[in-house]
């Protein structure tokens, strides 16, 4: 009850007219967004972020998740219209919404998606309401070595849950750790890295390393590729609607399954492209037409998109819990709240709950509106793609150089969003992952903090990380994320042995 009171409460608050409106204009920047490929929900909010430094920070977070849904939502139109996917997570949308789209059932296919896409965030977002403050609450009793042990985790869950190569993942966390060790050194007052340059003082800026890394990075690999935008027409019909609605129910079992697997994958840091692959690879599995799978089947749009909001969704409550982003664009969330002189964790709830309602309130009301304005405004969207791409990418680029100038009103901070630009499109090109190296970025100082916190505590005894249950039973299942790839190694190795024998 005392949940729901606080609900209510966060509703008065994002209820006011500005909020209201900042909702709708956010989902409506976050579904071009996520419309256009070489962007998405972190890139998106990575760029637009400056433009809330003057907003009070409820209302700057209400359009900044907005943003969110909204690139959730439009990534599902590239990836059943014109077969290319918006968003990493839309790629298994691809398999069975592209082959209905050429059928002729595009407005089936995109009304399963969005629906879908509704249901997974919403119960995401109940999740949230009434699992975030219970965490927060037992968060409360973190200390130092807690608060490093759930940090190293993170890290190590990277590593143990990456899909690519643990030493790629390992080495760009490694450059991020270095980036976030750069200026003045917040224990003892010297400085570090600097190179006697003053620029440098206060370290390299979150948010222009970001901008960098995803809006610049990403769009020297699309000039690259060269983008040619080629697909169906779409027009929603209400009758399609109608039809596809009564099909659900029967998939109840299906949104169920991809609601779970959604919400841990977000939680713990898998991520909503690894969610969408294993729910569409269940539904595959256990569904009566898997046969159909690949073909035009509508369970294969509704698992992948479902798994997807449900995790880009609830990624968003170890941020607001214990300060940990469980996804790339919660990691920049994250800066945005630190911008703003909030600190995430179990005090925010606390210190404000205003703040902290407001957003979850938000979500649900996010959601509601995006459902009923991608509903009916999808040709208008689909539209954008027809725009040529040598026209939209140098917008693009003056919009990131615009924010990346307005952090400090620094030129030099927009040559240093170039240089990142340049590593974000090395590291696209030898396939290092992003992720790692923005969140040892973010959580880097936060790390470092909590360790030498713990080291002063304990006068140098590394024991204070078993020092009790909660501390060593973190710290045993990092160590064990870890050396996971290794382990794996072995017991492959180990199983192949017989066979050569």
């Amino acid at each position: 009850m005392e949940e729901i009171a606080s609900l209510m409460q966060g509703f008065a608050v994002a209820l006011t007219p500005f909020n209201l409106l900042l909702m709708l204009v956010g989902i409506l920047l976050g579904v071009i967004i996520g419309v256009l490929p070489g962007l998405g929900g972190a890139n998106g909010v990575a760029i637009l972020l400056p433009l809330t430094f003057s907003m009070p920070p409820t209302s700057a977070i209400i359009m900044l998740s907005c943003i969110y849904w909204g690139a959730l939502f439009g990534g599902a139109i590239t990836s059943i219209l014109f077969n290319i996917p918006g968003e990493p997570w839309s790629v298994a949308t691809t398999f069975d919404g592209h082959p209905m789209a050429q059928k002729g059932k595009a407005d089936e296919a995109l009304t399963a998606a969005f629906t879908s896409s509704f249901v997974g965030a919403i119960v995401a977002v109940i999740v949230i309401t009434f699992l975030a403050p219970l965490v927060a609450r037992f968060a409360l009793k973190f200390g130092p070595p807690e608060f490093f042990a759930v940090q190293f985790l993170t890290f190590a869950s990277f590593i143990g849950m990456g899909k690519g190569s643990p030493f790629k993942t390992l080495a760009a966390m490694c450059l991020g750790f270095a980036l976030a060790a750069v200026g003045l050194d917040n224990v003892t007052g010297q400085l570090r890295m600097t190179f006697d340059q003053e620029m440098l003082l206060n370290g390299f800026k979150f948010l222009v390393a970001v901008i960098g890394l995803f809006g610049i990075g990403e769009i020297l690999s699309s000039m690259e590729s060269g983008l040619n935008f080629s697909g169906a027409h779409a027009k929603i019909r209400l009758d399609a609607v109608l039809q596809t609605w009564k099909q659900m129910p029967r998939l109840w079992f299906t949104f169920l399954r991809s609601c779970i697997i959604g919400c841990w994958m977000g939680i713990t840091p898998g991520g909503a492209t690894p969610a969408s692959f294993m729910s569409y690879g269940l539904a595959k599995q256990f569904s009566k037409n898997g046969k159909n799978f690949g073909k035009g089947e509508i369970e294969g749009v509704v698992a992948p998109e479902t798994a997807a909001h449900a995790a880009g969704t609830s990624a968003l409550l170890p941020m607001l819990t214990l300060g940990i982003p469980g996804s790339p664009t919660a990691a920049v969330l994250l800066g945005g709240l630190l911008i703003w002189g909030l600190q995430p964790g179990p005090m925010l709830f606390v210190e404000q709950p205003d703040f902290v309602w407001g957003l979850i309130a938000s979500m649900y009301l996010g959601n509601v509106v995006g459902l009923i304005l991608i509903l009916t405004c999808v040709p208008l969207f689909a539209a954008i793609l027809r725009i040529p791409f040598s026209i939209i990418a140098p917008i693009i680029l003056v919009i990131c150089a615009v924010g990346a100038y307005t952090v400090n009103n620094s030129i030099f901070d927009v040559w240093m969003m170039v240089v990142f630009g340049v590593i974000g499109y090395v590291f696209v090109k030898l396939s290092y992952p992003l992720p790692p190296l923005v969140l040892a970025l973010v959580l880097g100082d936060m790390a470092e903090g909590s360790f030498r916190q713990s080291m002063l505590i304990s006068q140098g005894d590394l024991s204070v990380f078993f020092s009790n249950w909660l501390v060593g039973s973190i710290m045993t299942l990092g160590l064990i994320l870890l050396f996971w790839p290794a382990l794996r190694w072995l017991i492959t190795l180990r199983r192949s042995k017989p066979q050569h024998a």
